[in-house]
C-alpha cells in the first residue's frame, strides 16, 4: 500500500435536490518523500482536495488514508501551508512558529523548543526578522512563516495549496527555489496544488492535471524526469521539459478543459446594409441622404 492513498474519493456540496458534485472519482497513490503537484483551473476543487488530505473537510465517498490509517480529522502529521498565509497579527515570527510547535510537542524544554524553532527560521532565511509582526512582513515573507511553521510540527506530509498564488512574479520563483532546497533538505512527502504548469514541473517528481470542474477527476499523471537541482533557465531548452509541459496543457485546454455547450439565440441584428449611392434621387423629395435597396419598394397604382 502506498504511503498516502486516496481511493474512489468524491465530494459535492450544497442540498441533496441542487447537489453540485466537485470532485468524483478520485485515485490517487502517493510514496513517501515523493513530491507531487496537482495542477488545474481555479475553482476546479483543488482546495477542496487538499483540505480533505488534511481532514478539514471530510468526503461524501471513498477513503483516505495515511501510513495504513484513515484519514477522518486535521492532525500535526499533516502541516498545512495556505495561500493567505494564515498567520496570528499580534505574535511576531517566533511566536508564530512557537504556538505550534508548543500544542505538538507540549513536553518539550523550553530550550529545545527554542533551539527547534530557530532551525526553522533560519532555513527559510528570516533570522533577521524574528521579531517582526506580519504586519510589518512583505508577502513572500510571511509565507515564508508559514512555510516554517508547518514543517516546524515535523510533518509527515507538507500540503501546499497555492501557496505562491498571490505573490509577484520574482518573490515567486525566489520561494520556488525556496521549497525545492528545502524539499531537498527534508525530503518530505509533498503535495503541492497549483495553477501554474511551469511551477509544478520544477518542483515536482510527478505532476497530475486536474480537470475542470464540476465533476473535476485526475487526468492522466506525468512522470517529471528530469535532472535535479533544476534551473528555471536550462530546463527551458530540454525538449523532455517541454514535452511535459505540451502534454499537460494539451490536456487542460482540451479533454480536461472547461466545460462546454451550445445554445441557440434568436439576435435581432441592425440595419447595416451599405447604401446605395447608384439608386436615383428626388430632388424634390424631403428625404436627401442616400437610400438602400431593401428600401425600394415597387408598387403598382391606379388614377
Amino acid at each position: 500500500m502506498a504511503f498516502l492513498e486516496l481511493r474512489n474519493v468524491s465530494k459535492g456540496y450544497g442540498p441533496t435536490s441542487k447537489r453540485t458534485e466537485v470532485l468524483r472519482d478520485i485515485n490517487l497513490e502517493i510514496e513517501r518523500g515523493e513530491f507531487l503537484a496537482i495542477v488545474g483551473y481555479s475553482g476546479a476543487g483543488k482546495t477542496t482536495l487538499i483540505s480533505m488530505i488534511g481532514g478539514l473537510v471530510r468526503p461524501d465517498s471513498g477513503t483516505i488514508t495515511l501510513n495504513d490509517l484513515e484519514v477522518t480529522e486535521p492532525g500535526p502529521d499533516r502541516g498545512i501551508v495556505f495561500q493567505n498565509y494564515s498567520l496570528l497579527p499580534w505574535l511576531n515570527v517566533y511566536e508564530n512558529i512557537h504556538l505550534a510547535v508548543d500544542q505538538v510537542f507540549p513536553n518539550w524544554t523550553p530550550a529545545k523548543k527554542q533551539q527547534h524553532i530557530e532551525k526553522y527560521i533560519a532555513m527559510v532565511n528570516l533570522t533577521a526578522a524574528r521579531e517582526k509582526k506580519p504586519g510589518e512582513l512583505s508577502g513572500g515573507m510571511k509565507q515564508r512563516v508559514s512555510v516554517a511553521r508547518a514543517l516546524a510540527i515535523d510533518p509527515q506530509v507538507l500540503l501546499l495549496d497555492e501557496p505562491l498564488s498571490a505573490l509577484d512574479a520574482l518573490t515567486r520563483s525566489t520561494l520556488q527555489d525556496e521549497i525545492s532546497r528545502i524539499w531537498d533538505q527534508d525530503k518530505k512527502t509533498v503535495v503541492l496544488i497549483t495553477n501554474d504548469v511551469d511551477e509544478g514541473i520544477l518542483l515536482a517528481d510527478r505532476i497530475i492535471p486536474l480537470s475542470a470542474g464540476p465533476n473535476a477527476t485526475f487526468g492522466p499523471e506525468i512522470t517529471i524526469d528530469l535532472p535535479r537541482p533544476r534551473d528555471r533557465k536550462a530546463i527551458n531548452h530540454i525538449p523532455r521539459y517541454k514535452e511535459i509541459r505540451r502534454d499537460v496543457i494539451d490536456y487542460l485546454m482540451g479533454a480536461g478543459g472547461k466545460q462546454r455547450t451550445s445554445i441557440t439565440k434568436k439576435l435581432y441584428l441592425p440595419n447595416i446594409e451599405p447604401e446605395d449611392l447608384s439608386i436615383p434621387r428626388n430632388p424634390f423629395s424631403p428625404r436627401r441622404q442616400p437610400i438602400r435597396k431593401n428600401e425600394v419598394r415597387n408598387e403598382t397604382i391606379e388614377i
